[in-house]
């Protein structure tokens, strides 16, 4: 048996690997490229031109760009990914600078740069837009893993241990007296667990279960015996999630992270936004506008001028100097004075290591979506605590690996996987409260032991309740496109796979569904959700959707987005195009099963799901779904569809 530092170097060598991986990918896609080619990419948009240009939060520069050709071309570029404003009109000189995406849209992007003033040649055109190769997460992955491996006699060493599963972790008596109201049985026994927790806990939260809402309540009550809190999630979406509920209970939040990558309506409760809002703030700001006029009277004096001159342009700067050294005491002083006083501090991981924090020290960290990262970046933010609560299922989304050597070797095995299988250490919520009893039911049996429960709230919860309308009344529908020649096709640039005959029985199945629904007198609209697993069927029926006319229906909303983009998300109906149809039953990502638990339990009345069953259906987990829609008389052939596709 290894010991838990042999593990742990072996897992630094894999990130390496992983690191090497991500940079080859990177490579190929941008920096060996032409321009030409990384605009085909999605990885440059060029030429492009400034629509606004004003100084915004912090007193960064913030810029609304659109590009001026390859018009809504798909692109990589995302909300919180850093980017370079590069200049082409001087290929023999680098002009650039870097910023991170506030916003990101078809062809225009708003970016907070990290600068509080543009350069000249920013007005001079010829601009470009380049997507940045981020390679703080791994240095900062790696100085963690160091710090873990180089513990010795100390709280990070106890942790080691029992996380690896060589100490077993400890536990006070559980209060039963605790209860919360708001919670079902389930929830407030995960909370009581927490409160009793001395070293780790794990709160598994299948989908719909209200993990979130039970771990506020349980920070809300850690509370009372402690000052702080420090509370970490992998997205900045689902920070902004958790730092939004916990405002909502009244609890003073910090939430750290750059403004561009926090929602707008949360930037009152970062450190820029606080800042801001601050008594002092004005008087920051004056000694600022000193020192910019000291600054400007001291210029006035040119190179030819006397002694007293000198003296008098010297003096300006010194005064000037004193002002931004007393501005930055008092801001310095605002920022310390914030991160004290703040009940809790939200963050990702890799900003957990933020200047402003390097030093503070938590006895409990509450990690949310912790099924979503690496090892190695879960101890990022443990080793300033003394004790951790991970929330999140191993059986959803699993932490992105790019390189199959290391996931092969176990780079993609996560904390919260190891401590699920302690004993005494996971508790489950077992009440979900989103879908149908029978969409719930497969990952149930599959996934969970069949512990869970639908709410009655929604265990009933249909379209219609006319029988007469089927594709209403019937929860799932399974249609069945083997025989029909829908097969599928790879780019072979970018190698993702589509499948235009899924895509056009998708939407005519759609029409249908959406005409019944019209027809049934509704009492409100529809929330729906399109899944695929593959971007270039995204694509496919990105322009598919924008072909079709909806407007007409009683829809509240209609978004088409990968299995990853509807991660924590729900809608009234989805479907879910897999794509795969070729002779060989290869399916790829669709092994992944466990992104297919995410994209099955996204709905909450009706899930519509179109396979090519010949190809899929050998897999035992989609044999398994095949034959549990079977038995609900479920399964529909695409053949059983009148109409052409």
């Amino acid at each position: 048996m290894k010991s838990s530092i042999e593990r742990l170097k072996k897992l630094k060598e894999l990130l390496v690997i992983e690191r090497e991986e991500d940079f080859y990918q990177y490579k190929e896609q941008f920096l060996r490229a032409s321009i030409e080619q990384r605009k085909k990419n999605g990885a440059t948009w060029y030429p492009i031109q400034i629509i606004s240009n004003e100084i915004g939060y912090a007193d960064y520069v913030h810029l609304e760009v659109e590009r001026t050709n390859t018009l809504d071309m798909p692109h990589l570029f995302s909300t919180g990914k850093n980017v370079s404003l590069f200049s082409n009109k001087n290929p023999d000189e680098v002009q650039e600078i870097t910023g991170t995406i506030k916003q990101s849209g078809k062809n225009k992007l708003k970016i907070i740069m990290h600068t509080d003033e543009l350069p000249d040649w920013a007005y001079e055109g010829k601009l470009g837009i380049n997507i940045q190769f981020d390679d703080n997460s791994y240095i900062e992955m790696q100085k963690a893993l160091d710090e873990v491996i180089g513990a010795r006699n100390n709280r990070v060493a106890e942790l080691r241990e029992i996380i690896e599963g060589n100490e077993v972790p400890t536990f006070e008596k559980i209060d039963e007296s605790i209860l919360i109201p708001q919670l079902n049985l389930s929830q407030n026994r995960a909370v009581r667990h927490i409160l009793s927790a001395n070293d780790v806990a794990v709160v598994h939260g299948p989908p719909g279960t209200g993990k979130t809402t039970t771990i506020v309540q349980a920070i809300r009550l850690v509370l009372q015996t402690e000052k702080q809190v420090l509370v970490c999630a992998p997205t900045n979406t689902a920070v902004d999630l958790i730092t939004e509920k916990l405002v909502e209970q009244g609890i003073n939040v910090l939430r750290v992270g750059h403004p561009a990558r926090v929602s707008e309506e949360l930037l009152k409760t970062t450190v820029d936004g606080q800042i801001q809002n601050h008594e002092h703030y004005k008087d920051i700001k004056n000694l600022r506008r000193n020192a910019e006029e000291y600054f400007r009277m001291a210029g006035k004096y040119k190179r030819t001028f006397g002694k007293e001159d000198a003296k008098q342009r010297a003096m300006y700067y010194t005064e000037a100097k004193n002002c931004i050294k007393e501005s930055r005491l008092l801001e310095d002083y605002i920022v310390n004075s914030l991160f004290d006083h703040s009940q809790v501090i939200c963050c990702t991981p890799v900003t957990s290591n933020n200047r402003a924090l390097a030093r503070k020290t938590f006895n409990t960290l509450f990690f949310d979506e912790a099924s979503q990262v690496l090892e190695a970046v879960s101890w990022i933010p443990l080793l300033k605590c003394r004790r951790v609560i991970f929330s999140g299922d191993h059986f959803q989304l699993p932490p992105v690996v790019k390189s199959v050597q290391a996931k092969k070797e176990g780079l993609d095995q996560t904390m919260l996987d190891r401590l699920a299988t302690y004993e005494n250490v996971s508790s489950l919520l077992t009440r979900q409260y989103r879908m149908h009893q029978r969409i719930m039911e497969f990952s149930n049996a599959y996934f969970y032991n069949n512990e869970l429960e639908a709410d009655v709230s929604v265990k009933e919860s249909l379209l219609s309740t006319n029988e007469d309308l089927e594709l209403l009344y019937k929860p799932i529908e399974l249609i069945d496109t083997a025989g029909r020649g829908f097969d599928e096709y790879q780019n072979p640039e970018t190698l993702s796979t589509s499948n235009a005959g899924e895509a056009d029985l998708l939407f005519k199945h759609l029409e249908l569904l959406l005409q019944q629904y019209a027809y049934s007198e509704p009492a409100y609209p529809v929330s729906i959700g399109i899944i695929s697993p593959y971007k270039e069927q995204i694509e496919l029926l990105k322009e598919k959707l924008a072909a079709f006319d909806y407007a007409a229906y009683p829809v509240s909303e209609l978004a088409v987005k990968t299995i990853d983009g509807f991660q924590g998300e729900e809608r009234d109906i989805i479907y879910i195009s897999l794509v795969r149809s070729n002779p060989d039953s290869e399916i790829g990502f669709l092994f992944d099963i466990r992104r297919m638990n995410v994209a099955l339990t996204r709905a909450k009345k009706k899930l519509v799901v179109i396979m090519d069953t010949a190809t899929i259906g050998n897999h035992p987990f989609y044999k398994a779904f095949i034959e549990y829609c079977e038995s609900y008389n479920f399964y529909k052939s695409a053949w059983e569809y009148s109409y052409d596709v």
